[in-house]
This record gives C-alpha cells, structure tokens and sequence, in this order.
C-alpha cells in the first residue's frame, strides 16, 4: 500500500462525501421551497393588488411637491 493509493482513496472519498452533502442540500432546498410556495404566493398576490395603491401615492406625492415648489419660489 503505497502513498498514491492512499491519496487516491481519500479523493475518492472526499468526493462521494461531497456529492452527498449536495444532494442532501438539494432536498433540503426543495423541500423548503414546497413548504414556503403558499406563502410566497399569498405575498406575490398581496404585492400585485398594492402595487398600483403605492404608484398613486408617489404620483399624489410628487404632485404636492411640485405644487409646492411652484409656489414657494
């Protein structure tokens, strides 16, 4: 049993090691994912009925400011 074999076999190791904490990882991630997606959704829905509520705003916002700086100067 010389040096290179033993190298040879911790890389081999080192490497089965690592493709399995990936995959573990990748499951993890996706099953979170699946648990969040509801909750994601109801957000994306919310953030798609107020978005045209905060344009309004800003546009009725910059609209007084400007009515103010055109009477301020």
């Amino acid at each position: 049993m010389s040096i290179e074999w033993l190298r040879d076999l911790i890389i081999i190791i080192a490497g089965i090691v690592t493709i399995g904490v990936l995959i573990f990882i990748a499951v993890l991630a996706y099953s979170i994912y699946r648990r969040m997606k509801p909750m994601l959704d109801v957000i994306s829905t919310f953030s798609k009925l107020m978005a045209p509520l905060v344009a309004m705003v800003q546009g009725i916002r910059q609209g007084i400011a400007t009515f103010m700086e055109f009477f301020k100067g």
